[in-house]
């Protein structure tokens, strides 16, 4: 019994070191690779390996509605604080342009293991670029990830430009660029696949006074991936 005591306690500077080893100090710099999409304020999150923002093939949370048809952030960041999660809130200070980036300096991680990222795609109805419980390497240096765009399954793309974003409420919420059109009939009235999916990308026309959409497929559309993350483990 001694000789087992004896071996636990010189084993407690290892467990220790090595559960010590696990806090990294990353930073995270997110690029809207868009043409033409503004992100909404970005939740950046360190966590365990068993909280899920989003999970492709499954439902979208109440919170998760909520960030991908209005931009609210709020519900996911209070959810994975109560797991205790790192967060950053909108590091952009506000709408992520297409072809500019923003970084979070200097996260500490603590004890979490995995990143995720999710943001609202404007102009759209319920489309979220989202990086999933990525695992965050224990090895310093660079890593870099892309992202793609996610339908949050929740809404009716009908690409109608109405000021809508409370879940539930159909319609988009704004045209941050100001560059897409008025009085669209819709592109759809109903949604097939209600789980989080791919998003096949907005339709659009080029009828700024009316056709099916307020989305001006010149500008509008994309294709996967719509993100690009560095992740600099320190």
């Amino acid at each position: 019994m001694k000789t087992k005591s004896i071996t636990t306690l010189s084993a407690l500077p290892l467990l220790l070191a090595s559960h010590l080893a696990m806090a990294q100090t990353v930073d995270v710099e997110v690029t809207n690779l868009t043409q033409g999409m503004y992100f909404t304020p970005l939740l950046v999150s360190a966590h365990d390996s068993a909280t899920h923002l989003f999970e492709a093939g499954q439902s979208a949370t109440a919170e998760l509605q909520a960030m991908a048809e209005g931009g609210d952030i709020s519900g996911l960041a209070a959810a994975t604080v109560a797991t205790g999660a790192v967060n950053s809130e909108n590091p952009a200070s506000g709408l992520l342009a297409p072809s500019t980036s923003t970084l979070v300096s200097n996260l500490d991680t603590q004890t979490n293991t995995h990143l995720s990222v999710v943001g609202m795609l404007l102009p759209t109805n319920d489309a979220f670029v989202g990086l999933n419980g990525w695992e965050i390497p224990q090895q310093a240096g660079t890593y870099t990830v892309y992202l793609n765009a996610y339908d949050a399954g929740t809404e009716a793309n009908d690409e109608i430009v109405n000021g809508g974003g409370a879940p539930g409420a159909p319609g988009i919420p704004a045209n941050p660029g100001g560059n897409g059109g008025t009085g669209a009939t819709g592109v759809t009235a109903t949604e097939t696949n209600q789980t989080v999916h791919i998003h096949r990308g907005n339709v659009g026309d080029t009828d700024l006074s009316g056709g099916v959409s307020d989305v001006d497929s010149r500008i509008h559309r994309w294709l996967n991936p719509v993100a690009k993350v560095v992740v600099t483990v320190k």
